[in-house]
């Protein structure tokens, strides 16, 4: 069996898993939910960190699980960098290249824009799951929490939250 690893003259080496860290184990006495309406000015990003951060504040959940949910099929949520705006501009770009509009589909009832977004939207994600750590999302530094409108007119989206620990 073959393992994943850096190539290395023609070999392939395996990587390295450390112990495990910070281990911790109890009940699940806590969950909360929540529906966040935002919207979207059109296709692009919509940074949704802060209010996921703020229903977990509220939710008084230390440690546990955050699940983001998007209730539609052409608007999705991503993890994704926060540093630099071009990230963002060349996902944009690169969803473009795979699903462009105008590409001669069957569906089309609602638009050029609908069928591509429905593509978009099946190859991101249209669930995260964060873990929570002391009281605040584990998210890396340069992390974010995004909503993507795939439309090119402006929507209201439902994204439920839902947060389940101690």
């Amino acid at each position: 069996m073959r393992t994943g690893g850096m190539r290395t003259g023609g070999m392939r080496t395996a990587g390295r898993i450390g112990a495990l860290e910070g281990f911790s184990s109890g009940p699940v006495e806590r969950q909360a939910s929540a529906r966040l309406t935002v919207s979207t000015p059109g296709q692009g990003f919509t940074d949704i960190t802060r209010a996921v951060a703020d229903f977990l504040q509220r939710s008084g959940v230390v440690t546990g699980l955050v699940t983001v949910f998007c209730r539609h099929t052409s608007a999705s949520l991503t993890i994704q960098e926060n540093a630099d705006p071009d990230v963002q501009t060349d996902l944009l770009t690169a969803l473009d290249g795979l699903a462009p509009r105008h590409a001669g589909y069957v569906h089309g009832a609602e638009g050029p824009d609908d069928m591509p977004a429905h593509i978009r939207t099946m190859v991101t994600d249209s669930a995260l799951g964060v873990p929570v750590l002391g009281g605040r999302l584990g998210l890396g530094t340069w992390q974010g929490l995004y909503l993507i409108e795939h439309r090119d007119r402006p929507h209201r989206r439902e994204i439920l939250l839902q947060v389940v620990g101690a």
